[in-house]
């Protein structure tokens, strides 16, 4: 019956001199079945030896829901499925529908992973992080947001030989923990938490990142971001307490021909800085303030051989990582943290790769179990299977 309709469409429109090109590209796009969906995702697994204790870890899988209802439509979604405390865990990492207005600029809103700097909306999955551990405050107890709710407008221009990306945002943004929530720890008092679903006030967090790419080549990218945002809770104490968050972020990927590979350089650093307030100390109720300001980099560099000639070395990659967290001086949280981390990874193909990597650690401070005076040190060496479908 379609067709008999689409059929006569054409030949009214042939007979008053349309364009039936045009018509058919309109129904087209009506017709049931025009949309696209793919599923793609990643998964890893391994085995991990820190210090006297070794565990297999891993079992997660995070599939990639793609939709793509018209050339402009588009819908993602990721979800997280985690082995944890020997129970599954099912996470919602990011759900999104997107509007391309132009070539230039794209419209999108819900839950996405912020433009925070790189690492957390381009490198984290298991398959594209070269290493298997994050780097310290990219990962638990993170100096920055890796996702949040809200809308975006983001895209990107040629400037010259070079180029520009870009993105402005309104989100919920992070919550003040002031020391008053049953779900948070109150010895973490001062500290932001990114997962802010139900907004805990009517303010809005309003943030973006520039990133800039120079060369024709697009081998080098510099990166800034920037938020602000007030934290605290609605009629609290608290509610005119903002904070200031920004990162920088830098990326080179080149071939080096007398190296006879690609040398890949990244490196972010992240600060956070929160109004000063005064908080109540659990322990002996006195009313402690202290300056806000937390802090996490790393830099890292790869090294592949790709073009060596000899096979099995040119699926070999090199890589080493330096990472660093500082958490406030004065704080019940207070501490500092400093991660090497070296590794050799074996790519069964572009996407699948089996990396080994030893790393130590030393650090400083915490709280809980931990004396703030403490000094503690630490060796792991992981060994990890990621691949993405």
């Amino acid at each position: 019956m379609k067709k008999v309709i689409l059929l006569c469409l054409i030949i009214i429109t042939s007979i008053w001199g349309q364009n039936t090109d045009d018509l058919k590209k309109k129904i087209d796009r009506v017709q049931p079945g025009d949309s696209r969906f793919l599923l793609r995702g990643y998964a890893h697994s391994g085995l991990e030896v820190l210090d006297d204790e070794s565990s297999f870890v891993g079992g997660s899988f995070n599939p990639i829901f793609l939709w793509q209802q018209s050339d402009r439509l588009l819908f993602e979604a990721e979800l997280e499925l985690e082995l944890e405390d020997g129970e599954t865990h099912l996470a919602l990492e990011y759900a999104n529908m997107s509007y391309i207005l132009n070539d230039y600029a794209t419209i999108r809103l819900g839950k996405f992973l912020m433009p925070f700097g790189t690492f957390a909306e381009r490198l984290h999955p298991r398959w594209i992080n070269r290493l298997p551990s994050n780097p310290l405050g990219f990962g638990h107890e993170s100096v920055g947001p890796a996702r949040d709710l809200g809308i975006e407008l983001r895209g990107g221009s040629d400037l010259g030989t070079g180029k520009i990306n870009y993105s402005v945002y309104v989100s919920n943004g992070p919550g003040l923990n002031d020391g008053t929530d049953p779900e948070l720890e109150a010895e973490e008092a001062g500290m932001l938490n990114y997962d802010n679903s139900d907004d805990n006030n009517p303010n809005k967090a309003i943030g973006g990142r520039l990133g800039i790419l120079p060369l024709s080549n697009s081998s080098i990218e510099i990166g800034i971001s920037g938020q602000y945002a007030k934290v605290g809770n609605h009629d609290s104490d608290f509610e005119d307490i903002g904070a200031l968050l920004y990162a920088f972020d830098f990326s080179y990927v080149n071939k080096i021909n007398f190296l006879k590979g690609f040398v890949d350089i990244k490196g972010q650093f992240n600060g956070v800085d929160v109004d000063q307030a005064n908080y109540l100390n659990g322990e002996d109720s006195s009313s402690y303030r202290f300056d806000n300001l937390s802090q996490a980099y790393y830099v890292q560099l790869s090294y592949r051989p790709a073009n060596i000639g000899l096979s099995f070395f040119e699926d070999l990659e090199f890589v080493g990582r330096y990472s660093s967290l500082d958490f406030p001086e004065g704080a019940l949280w207070e501490g500092h943290e400093t991660q090497y981390a070296f590794g050799i990874n074996y790519w069964l193909d572009w996407r699948t790769v089996i990396k080994l990597s030893y790393q130590t650690e030393e650090s400083e401070g915490g709280h809980g179990d931990e004396a703030a005076d403490a000094h503690a040190s630490s060796d792991a060496i992981l060994l990890h299977w990621s691949f993405g479908f």
